[in-house]
C-alpha cells in the first residue's frame, strides 16, 4: 500500500463512512490496517495532521477539519485589529475573527478556528482554537532598557504587542538599538511573546537599517550559503558547450529583443517575429532555460525552493537563485547564446493563431530595449533599423488584437497608478514618480499572458501535472460590499453570481472619473487573492480557463516546475505523468506563502521610504482624494505624490461625525457635513512617525 493510497483511504474514510471522530486504533481497524502496516499508518496520520487535512481533537480522536466546524487557514489582521482567516479550499468563505477570539495568534499564522455562526449577507464568525504554525520566528524592531529586563516594540512585523526580553538576553543591543529578537514563546491566551536578541543592527537613523529592519523582519534570506554560491559558480564557469546545444532548435538567426526596466538585471523573457508568407506570421515567445542548470535535489534547487521568488525592494533586489545565473548564464543578455523553452505561434494576420509548437531552443538576443525605448520606436519618436521597427509594428498589432479577445471574454484590466521612488546614492528619497502604464507594457504583459495560458492548457490536454496559477470567484459577501460601493457612483452590479465581466464593465465604466482609482481598488480587494495549486480551478480575473506561470524562471519557482515538467514531456510524455501531486501540493502552499511574503516586504520597503519622504513636506499642503473612511476619520491619497495618509476624527472640530457604513461616509450630526469615499479634498502634513509608519493629515477643505 503506497503512502499517497493510504492517505487518499483516511480522508476518504473520515469524509464520507466515518459517523462521528475516531481514534487511531478505531480508524486503522475500520481501514483494516494490520499491524505490520500500523506504524506506516501512523506516520500517513501524523503528516495529515501537520498539514492540517486532519484534525486531532483533545481526547485523541481524528475527523477532516469541516466536519467537525473547524477551518484551518492563513490569519490576515484588519486596521482595525480584527482578524480573518483566509481559507484557500474551493468554495468556502473566509472567516472573520473579532479581536477578543484571536488567542495568541499573530498576522501571517496558519491557525485552526471554529465557526460560531453564520451571519446573513456576511463572512462566518468564529474564534481561533490553537496555532497550527507560526508565521514568525524573529521579529524586528527598536530594544527598549528597563531597570531589571528590556522589551523590544516590534517593527516587522507589527504584532501591536512588545516582546519582553529578560535580563541578560538582551545581549550587546543598547537603549533604542534596532535589533532581531528570536521569540522563544508567543504565549496562551493572547500574544505575550517573550524573546532574546540575536543580532543588533543599528542606530534607527544609521544608513541601511531601515531596510535591512525589513529584511530580517520579513525573514527574508539575504547571502546565499556557500555550497549554494559555489554550485552556482561551477555552473557559471563551464558555460555553454555543443553538448547544452544538442537536439535544441537553432533560433539564433532570428531577430530576438528583450523589452523591461532600464534597470532589469534578469532577463527572463525574448521576443521574436518573422514573415513565413504574405499574411502568416511566426511570432516567438522565448523564456530562459533555468531549468536546464538547476536539476532537481540540487543544493541549488533546495534554496531555489525554500526562497520560493525573487524579492524586489525599493533599493535592492533579494535574488531566487545567484547572480552567476540570474543575472549571467540564465539572463537572455544581447549578443550572447543562451538556451531556452520557446513558444512559437503561427498567425494568420492580423492575429487569428493557428498552430503553436513548444520547443527547446538556443537564442541570441540583438537587442535590450527599456519600455520607453519600445514605445518611442512604435510611436516613430526614434529612428531604429527597419527590422526592428517592423517587428515592433506587427507585434504591436498582435497584442491589441489579444488584448481585444481577453476583454471580449470579460479579462479585468486593472489600470491602478504605480509610484516609483527615487533614491540617491546614500539610499535617501529624492522624489516620488507616478509610472506610466505605456503601451510597450501592455504589449509584453499580454504576449506573457498568452503563453502562460497557453502552456497551461497543454498541460490538461496532455494530463502533465503542473503548478497552476488559480484565482477563486470572490466570496458573496464581499461582491455584496462592492454592489454596494457601485450603486453610490450610480452602477449596478447584477444580483447573481458575479462574472468577471461584470467586474471589468464597472472597471470600465468608472474610467476617467475622479472614481475611478477607487473603485479599481476596491474591486481588487473585493477578490480573492491568486495562489499556486496543483488542481486548475481557472483564473477570474483574467477570464481564463487554466493559467499557469511560466515566463519567469530565473525568479519565481513555481515557473520552474512547469519547466521541468514540460521538459520531461518533450523527452517522455508518460514519464511526465506520474509527479505525486502530494509533492506538489507542499510546493504549492510553500510558494504561495513566499509570494505573500515578498510582497509585503516590497511594499513595506516602498512605504518606508515614501514616509521618510514625506517628513520634509511636515507642513505642505496637497489635494488628493478620500480613498478609505472608517469610524476613526478618513484616508486621503495624495495627487502629487500617490501616498496616503489618515485624518483623524478628532481634528475634524466643526461638529461630530459619525460613521455610516452603507454610504463609505463620515456624517456631521449638526450640520449634516458629509465626507464619502472618492471625495476630492484639500490637506496638510500634520505629523510623520517613521517608526509607527503613519503620516497625519489636517483637513483643510475640499477640492476641484
Amino acid at each position: 500500500m503506497t503512502e499517497s493510497k493510504l492517505e487518499t483511504r483516511i480522508l476518504y474514510h473520515l469524509r464520507e463512512e466515518a459517523s462521528h471522530p475516531l481514534k487511531a486504533k478505531e480508524l486503522a481497524r475500520e481501514l483494516g490496517v494490520g499491524s505490520d502496516a500500523y506504524q506506516e499508518f501512523r506516520d500517513t496520520l501524523e503528516n495529515l495532521e501537520e498539514r492540517g487535512l486532519v484534525y486531532r481533537q483533545r481526547k485523541g480522536r481524528y475527523a477532516v477539519p469541516e466536519k467537525i466546524n473547524l477551518v484551518i487557514g492563513r490569519l490576515q489582521i484588519t486596521r482595525g485589529g480584527d482578524g480573518f482567516v483566509l481559507v484557500e479550499k474551493e468554495g468556502e468563505e473566509d472567516v472573520f475573527i473579532p479581536e477578543r477570539h484571536l488567542g495568541s495568534a499573530v498576522e501571517g499564522d496558519v491557525v485552526v478556528a471554529r465557526i460560531e455562526s453564520r451571519p446573513a449577507h456576511r463572512n462566518p464568525r468564529g474564534r481561533i482554537l490553537r496555532v497550527h504554525e507560526r508565521a514568525w520566528k524573529q521579529i524586528v524592531g527598536t530594544y527598549r532598557s528597563k531597570k531589571n529586563y528590556g522589551f523590544v516594540g516590534a517593527r516587522e512585523p507589527d504584532l501591536r504587542k512588545d516582546v519582553f526580553v529578560p535580563p541578560d538576553m538582551q545581549g550587546e543591543a543598547g537603549d533604542g538599538d534596532v535589533v532581531v529578537v528570536a521569540i522563544d514563546d508567543w504565549g496562551d491566551e493572547e500574544p505575550s511573546p517573550v524573546g532574546h536578541v540575536v543580532r543588533v543592527l543599528g542606530a534607527p537613523d544609521s544608513p541601511g537599517v531601515d531596510i535591512l529592519a525589513i529584511i530580517h523582519g520579513h525573514q527574508l534570506p539575504l547571502d546565499f550559503p556557500p555550497e549554494v554560491q559555489l554550485e552556482a559558480e561551477d555552473i557559471a564557469a563551464r558555460g555553454l558547450g555543443e553538448r547544452d546545444l544538442a537536439a535544441r532548435e537553432d533560433l539564433r538567426d532570428i531577430l530576438t529583443f528583450t523589452i523591461d526596466p532600464p534597470d532589469a538585471r534578469d532577463h527572463d523573457d525574448a521576443l521574436s517575429v518573422r514573415l513565413l508568407e504574405d499574411d502568416l506570421l511566426e511570432v516567438g515567445v522565448h523564456i530562459a532555460d533555468v531549468a536546464h542548470y538547476v536539476r532537481p535535489g540540487s543544493v541549488l534547487d533546495e534554496e531555489a525552493l525554500e526562497r520560493g521568488t525573487s524579492v524586489y525592494l525599493v533599493d535592492r533586489v533579494v535574488p531566487m537563485l545567484p547572480h552567476d545565473l540570474s543575472s549571467d548564464l540564465c539572463s537572455l543578455v544581447p549578443g550572447k547564446d543562451r538556451l531556452a523553452v520557446s513558444l512559437l505561434f503561427t498567425l494568420r494576420k492580423p492575429a487569428r493563431i493557428s498552430g503553436a509548437r513548444l520547443v527547446r531552443s538556443v537564442i541570441r538576443s540583438d537587442h535590450r530595449l527599456a519600455y520607453d525605448d519600445a514605445q518611442a520606436i512604435m510611436d516613430g519618436d526614434r529612428t531604429c533599423d527597419e527590422e526592428l521597427e517592423q517587428a515592433l509594428d506587427w507585434l504591436r498589432s498582435v497584442s491589441r488584437s489579444l488584448r481585444r479577445a481577453r476583454s471580449e471574454r470579460g479579462s479585468i484590466d486593472f489600470d491602478l497608478p504605480e509610484s516609483r521612488v527615487v533614491l540617491d546614492s546614500a539610499g535617501e528619497p529624492t522624489d516620488i514618480e507616478r509610472v506610466l502604464r505605456l503601451e510597450a507594457h501592455r504589449l509584453i504583459e499580454d504576449f506573457m499572458i498568452l503563453a502562460n495560458e497557453t502552456v497551461a492548457e497543454l498541460a490538461l490536454r496532455e494530463e502533465v501535472p503542473v503548478l497552476f496559477r488559480v484565482h477563486e470567484s470572490p466570496d458573496e459577501d464581499k461582491m455584496s460590499r462592492l454592489r454596494e460601493l457601485a450603486s453610490t457612483f450610480g452602477f449596478h452590479l447584477p444580483a447573481r453570481q458575479v462574472e468577471p465581466r461584470d467586474l471589468a464593465r464597472l472597471v470600465d465604466a468608472m474610467e476617467g472619473t475622479p472614481q475611478e482609482q477607487l473603485i479599481s481598488t476596491a474591486t481588487l480587494r473585493s477578490m480573492k487573492q491568486a495562489r499556486y495549486a496543483p488542481e486548475n480551478l481557472g483564473h477570474f480575473g483574467l477570464a481564463s480557463r487554466a493559467y499557469a506561470h511560466f515566463t519567469s524562471p530565473i525568479r519565481r519557482y513555481p515557473d520552474l516546475i512547469v519547466h521541468r515538467q514540460l521538459g520531461r514531456w518533450l523527452e517522455e510524455p508518460a514519464s511526465a505523468r506520474k509527479l505525486e501531486l502530494d509533492r506538489l501540493s507542499e510546493i504549492a502552499r510553500h510558494c504561495s506563502e513566499r509570494e505573500r511574503r515578498a510582497v509585503e516586504a516590497e511594499r513595506d520597503s516602498v512605504d518606508l521610504k515614501k514616509i521618510e519622504f514625506m517628513e520634509r513636506h511636515l507642513g505642505g499642503e496637497f489635494e488628493g482624494t478620500i480613498s478609505g473612511v472608517t469610524a476613526f476619520g478618513l484616508f486621503v491619497l495624495l495627487d502629487e505624490f500617490h501616498v496616503d495618509g489618515l485624518v483623524h476624527v478628532s481634528t475634524l472640530e466643526d461638529d461630530y461625525y459619525v460613521y455610516v457604513e452603507e454610504q463609505h461616509a463620515l456624517l456631521g450630526q449638526r450640520r449634516r457635513r458629509r465626507f464619502q469615499l472618492g471625495d476630492r479634498v484639500r490637506v496638510q502634513v500634520a505629523r510623520v512617525d517613521r517608526e509607527a509608519r503613519k503620516i497625519d493629515f489636517e483637513l483643510l477643505g475640499t477640492a476641484g
